[in-house]
C-alpha cells in the first residue's frame, strides 16, 4: 500500500493532519512535526507522495480532486510566503522563513518525477520565482508557471503564483506554452461551479477584476475572545491553499501529459 509523508512544523496543524488522514480525507500516511531543516533524503524512504509545509493537508486533498491517484509518486510544497509577502518584512531571502535551499537539498537527493508548488505572486517580481527555476531546471527538471487568483469563492483577487516541475521535459515544454490560454477558461470554470463541501446559500458576485465568482456564506466559526483553539483554527485556514484552484491547475498539467 501507498504511503504518504507530511511535513508540518505546528502541532495544531499536524494533529489536523492526523483527523483527516484517520477520516480518509487525504491520502493515508505519517506526519513528521520536525522543521524541514532536520529532515534528511533517507527519512523519505517508502514515501509515495511527500507534501512539505503541508498545512492542513489541501495539497492532498487537491490531488485527489484532480483525479491524481495516491499511488502515482508526486510531491508538494508551498514553502513560507512571508519574507516575500507584502505583508511582511521585506527580508526575502534574508529571512530566516526562507526555506526553499532546505526543500531543495530533499528534491536535488531523492529526484521526485513531479513536484507542484505555491507562492505570492509578488515571488515573480523579488526573483524568488527566478531561483525555484533556476535550480529545479538545473537539477533536470522542466519548470512551468501561472499567475490565477485563489479567491474562487470570495470577491476578492488574491493572485498566487502556481507552479510545476516534471522530468519529463516534453510533458512541461508543452505545458508551459498552453498554460497561458487556458488561464481564462481556469477562472471561469472556478468561478462558476458550486462546491456541495461549502455550507450556506451561493451566489454570483462580481470582483475587482471583472470576473463573477462562486460566493458562499463561510462556515468558519466566529472569532471569540478567549478561544485559543479558534485562533489556530483561522491561522491554519489562513496558511491553506484553496483546493479548487490547486485542483484546477493540477488537471491542466495532466491534460497535457503525452
Amino acid at each position: 500500500m501507498s504511503k504518504a509523508y507530511y511535513n508540518e512544523f505546528d502541532p495544531y496543524a499536524a494533529q489536523w493532519l492526523r483527523n483527516l488522514i484517520a477520516e480518509g480525507l487525504i491520502a493515508p500516511g505519517d506526519v513528521d512535526e520536525r522543521s524541514i531543516e532536520d529532515v534528511t533524503p533517507k527519512d523519505l524512504d517508502g514515501y509515495t507522495q511527500c507534501h512539505f509545509f503541508a498545512g492542513i493537508g489541501v495539497w492532498s486533498y487537491a490531488l485527489r480532486l484532480a483525479g491524481w491517484p495516491d499511488d502515482r509518486p508526486c510531491w508538494t510544497g508551498s514553502p513560507p510566503c512571508q519574507p516575500f509577502s507584502t505583508a511582511g518584512k521585506g527580508k526575502g531571502t534574508a529571512d530566516e522563513r526562507h526555506l526553499w535551499p532546505a526543500y531543495f537539498h530533499l528534491i536535488q537527493q531523492r529526484k521526485p518525477p513531479t513536484l507542484f508548488g505555491e507562492q505570492v505572486n509578488t515571488s515573480v517580481n523579488n526573483g524568488w520565482l527566478d531561483l525555484v527555476a533556476q535550480d529545479l531546471e538545473a537539477a533536470g527538471y522542466s519548470f512551468g508557471a501561472a499567475d490565477i487568483p485563489a479567491g474562487v469563492f470570495s470577491p476578492h483577487i488574491r493572485q498566487r503564483c502556481w507552479f510545476v516541475a516534471d522530468s519529463n521535459k516534453d510533458t512541461v515544454r508543452g505545458y508551459s506554452v498552453s498554460i497561458p490560454a487556458q488561464e481564462a477558461n481556469i477562472i471561469r470554470r472556478l468561478a462558476t461551479q458550486a462546491d456541495g463541501s461549502w455550507d450556506g446559500d451561493t451566489g454570483l458576485l462580481l470582483g475587482a477584476d471583472g470576473v463573477e465568482r462562486q460566493v458562499c456564506q463561510s462556515c468558519v466559526p466566529l472569532l471569540v475572545d478567549g478561544t485559543a483553539a479558534t485562533l489556530a483554527q483561522l491561522g491554519a485556514y489562513g496558511n491553506a491553499i484553496v483546493p479548487q484552484v490547486a485542483a484546477a491547475f493540477i488537471g491542466a498539467f495532466m491534460e497535457c501529459e503525452p
